[in-house]
This record gives C-alpha cells, structure tokens and sequence, in this order.
C-alpha cells in the first residue's frame, strides 16, 4: 500500500486519508474517491490529498475485517456489516462466551494491521451485545496476513462462540434452626428464584428442614431426583469439608467436587454432584442480588457448560469482586457494550398525489407491492425492530404486509404531510431504541446489506450520531438518526422530513458509499414506475 500526498488528478480510486473540505460539502476519511469528487476537489482548487493506493498483495479494510470475523465467528454469533475497517461481532442471545484465548493471542501476533478484542472468556452476554470486535488498522490489510488469519482461526472449534442459557429445572434447599425467622428464608429463596428467572430458569421443587445432616440428607434424597440443578442455602456458612451441607450430601450418596473458590465475595461455595447432577451449596453472598462467584458457576452452569474444580480455581484472576465500586445485579442493569439498537421506520402512510388516483405503494412490482419490497429490506436487516407507519388506504397497504415480522401504526393526520408521519413512527419506536432509520415506502431497490452498514456506522457514543448513502457524492436515503435528534424531528411541520438537521449537525454526519443510485430513486411519478418495473 501507498500513502502520502498525491496531486489531485492521478488520485481517482485511490482512499482519502483524511477528510476535506470541498466547497460546500466534506469528503469524509476513509472515501474511495470517483471521478466526481476528483473534478469538486480541483474545482475547489486543492492540487493535493493524502491518499492510500491499494496494490495487488492488499486487501481493503472492509473486506479484510469482514473475512477475518467470518473466520472467527461461531454458533450464537452474528456479524455486523464492515465501517471504517472494523466488523462487530453480536450475541444473537442471551449466554456465555466461550473463546480461544490462545488462538486470540496468536491472530493478534500475526499482523500489526489485524486485531481483535473481546470480552473476557466466560462473560455473560445479553442478546444483542457486543462481544468482539475485528478492527483492521490502516486503511488495508496484506493479503497473506488475511490468508493466515482465516486458516488459524479455522483449523480447529470456533474462536469465539456463544454458548445460551437453556431452560432448567432447580430445585432449592434452605435450612434453618429454630432462631431463623420464616421471612429470611422468603426474602433468601425470592432472591435466589430472582437470579436463575433472570437466566431462564426457575425452581421447580423447594424444601426447607432444619439445618442438620441427617434432616438435610432426606430433603436432598426427595428433592434432587426430579431436578436439573440443586443449589442449598444454608443457616450457617461452609466452613469445612465436614461439615453440615457436604456431610449431607455424601450422606444421601452425592460426591464432593471441591470446596472453595478464589473469588471474593463468593469463597465459600462447595461443588458435588449426586446421581449425575450438579448440587452447589451456596456461600452467604448468595442472599445478596449484587454479583458474586456464584453466579460465575450458575451461569455457566445453566449455559450447559462443565465447571470442575480447575474451572473454579482458574476464576482467581479477576476474582476480586468485592472492591468493585458497583456490582451491578444479574442482567438488571445494561451492558456496556451493546450494540445501539435501530429500529428501522418505513413511512407509508402518503396519498401519492402525483401518481394520479391509484396508491403507489400498493403498485406491483416483480409480483409484489412497492411498499413489501421495502418492509421486507427492513425486516431481513440488522434493524432492532420495523414499524411501518400507514394512513391513507391503512387496511390495503397492511394487506400488502401480511405475514411479515413487524408493527403497523396509523396516523390519522397523514393528510397534513410527511412530517406527521415521522411523528407517528417516532412515538411507536418507543423508549426501546437508540435510533431510527427513516425509510420511505416508495423507494423499492433499498436492501438490507445497505440498510445493515448504516446500522455498523451508527455509535452516537463515537459521535457518529446520523448516518446517510451516498451515490456519487449525492446523498440520499433512508437516513439513521440518533435518539438525541427524535424531540427536534417530533417539531417539523408540513409535508417535509429533517433533513435540515444535517446541516446544523454536519460535525455528526457519517456517510456510506452505496454500490448504486437506489438510494436516490423514489418513484412519485407513473413514468418512474414504469422504469421500476423494466429494472
């Protein structure tokens, strides 16, 4: 790869290092340039850019990135389109993530220009977090380095995958003696039913019995036969191998595994097993919903995952959990992390004046209405949720949408303009997303690859808070805007969108270089029709 100054004129196809201004718009970093935005640079009068020229032997950001995540990625995991030479890798549910360390530290060995960053292994994951992100460095990778990171990253199991919680039955154990008060073993088995609810699973079977072995062993024999899991709160704490809980368990002919962990606040946990299934006897810090080393074992536990004795005395590193200033509760606070969640908003809802009586968004075109081609885009891209806002003729444009995995919404004032609309879809995406893609209903040849590296350029956290295509240096639709916009775009008025928003938020805007002029096609007339119709 070239880099560095190049006279304007030779640097057709060559990638612009660094963004510029060119009259009344900015070429952004990272812009293949065409033919256009050479003749806008030199009519603007700059002679140079700096500039990277690919070779034969490299490999484009993009590209690269988006092979080394397909080579990396395993079952529960989806990858986000490539932006900027980078490709998030997602939980497509909620589990645990299982990966390679080894293998990760050897593909971050391989080339300077190839990285990747994870969670930590055995991280809970919700749906939609991220859990890894591919990011190539400069603006292309060398071709064998690409080579040798697929071939290492495939030879064996996936590098990274997400193991999910399955559904398990728990049967729950709380002993007392005749000083504990009935609303302690409550306010003890509600947190724990709290904590597995959370991971999907529930307790199926509760005894309580008085905190001695021989009582405890009978609850154990009655309670563990029709169970996955069972876990024993205990009045007193564990405190030795021979004491109450493990005595009772090797009395009703369970095994002890181990006692103890390196974790803090969580050392007091015992692992056995009785006929097969896993019993834990539970530290006093499972009382508490703040995180502890016991949700370490119980979540990969109820992900289907064998914890052993070295799996626990592995978890030390880390391990320190008390000094944390906040130990947020199992899946109640967010992640950080996650991916924005997009919802995409498909405006139906118009009366198509200038196609004359008949409702465009219900014209055919190859066999199917103009207004499914782009719900369906929608639906099969990475958006978070679709709604479709209708209006005029509502009940023939949701006809037209039968059978597809979205919401309709109506606004009953469509006939005041498109401005309306946006409010309506606005106020059905709801507190739920952290941005939209506006989409209007007559633009057929939008797809969901494009719609789905809009969503991978979109991170408001990054400043990258609007995100639009374009098609030769002319921007076009639909445009994603972040949530920070929605109370300005809810105060337009009149048949107009917000696109005026871009110009007073140019700092904000991140544009994508779309692969044809679609972006720039609505159909309002029959002649525009017709055209659809023979493409």
């Amino acid at each position: 790869m070239k880099f560095g100054p190049t006279a304007t004129g030779l640097a057709e196809g060559a990638i612009l290092a660094h963004s510029t201004r060119c009259g009344d718009r900015t070429l952004k970093k990272g812009l293949v340039l065409s033919g256009d935005d050479i003749a806008a640079l030199r009519a603007a009068g700059v002679d140079n850019v700096i500039v990277a020229q690919l070779g034969p032997d490299d490999v484009h950001e993009d590209d690269a990135a988006q092979r080394a995540a397909a080579a990396m990625a395993g079952p529960g995991i989806d990858t986000a389109a490539p932006f900027t030479g980078r490709v998030n890798l997602i939980a497509k549910e909620a589990g645990v993530v299982v990966l390679d360390s080894a293998r990760i530290e050897e593909l971050n060995s391989l080339d300077e220009s190839l990285t990747v960053a994870t969670l930590p292994a055995f991280a809970m994951a919700e749906a939609g977090q991220m859990v890894a992100t591919i990011k190539v460095i400069p603006f292309a990778a060398p071709r064998d380095g690409v080579a040798a990171w697929e071939a290492i990253a495939t030879r064996d199991d996936p590098v990274i995958r997400l193991a999910s919680f399955k559904q398990q039955r728990i049967g729950l154990i709380l002993t007392m003696t005749d000083a504990t008060p009935d609303k302690v073993l409550d306010k003890t088995a509600r947190v724990v039913a709290d904590r597995l609810a959370a991971l999907g699973s529930d307790v199926v079977a509760e005894g309580r019995c008085h905190h001695n072995a021989d009582a405890l062993a009978s609850e154990i024999a009655r309670v563990t036969p029709g169970v996955d899991m069972t876990l024993i709160y205990g009045a007193s704490a564990i405190t030795d191998r021979r004491d109450v809980i493990p005595a009772a368990i090797e009395q009703a002919d369970g095994a002890i595994q181990h006692f103890g962990m390196p974790v803090d606040p969580g050392n007091l946990l015992l692992l056995a097993e009785r006929q097969g299934k896993p019993v834990l006897g539970l530290p006093g810090c499972a009382r508490s919903p703040k995180l502890n080393g016991f949700d370490w074992v119980l979540q990969r536990m109820l992900a289907g995952l064998a914890v052993t004795r070295n799996d626990i005395m592995a978890m030390g590193v880390g391990g320190l959990l008390k000094e944390i200033p906040s130990r947020p509760q199992p899946r109640r606070e967010p992640q950080e992390g996650r991916v924005p969640r997009v919802t995409a908003l498909v405006l139906a809802a118009g009366q198509s004046r200038r196609m004359g009586r008949d409702n465009k968004l219900l014209a055919p075109i190859n066999g199917r209405a103009m207004i499914r081609h782009v719900a369906e885009a929608a639906v099969a891209s990475q958006a978070h949720a679709t709604i479709v806002v209708t209006g005029h003729e509502a009940e023939a444009v949701g006809d037209a949408l039968d059978g597809l995995d979205l919401t309709t919404t109506d606004n009953p004032d469509y006939a005041e303009g498109l401005s309306t609309s946006l409010r309506a879809g606005l106020e059905a995406a709801g507190d739920d997303c952290d941005g939209v893609i506006v989409c209007l209903g007559d633009m057929p040849g939008l797809t969901p690859a494009l719609l789905n590296r809009l969503i991978a350029a979109f991170d408001p956290t990054e400043g990258r808070a609007i995100v639009l295509p374009t098609y030769r240096g002319k921007r076009g639709n639909p445009v994603l805007w972040g949530r920070r916009f929605f109370e300005a775009m809810r105060s337009v008025a009149g048949d107009v969108g917000a696109r005026h928003l871009l110009g007073e938020n140019e700092d904000l805007v991140v544009e994508v270089t779309a692969d044809d002029d679609a972006v720039l096609v609505d159909i309002d007339t029959p002649e525009a029709l017709q055209a659809a119709r023979r493409g």
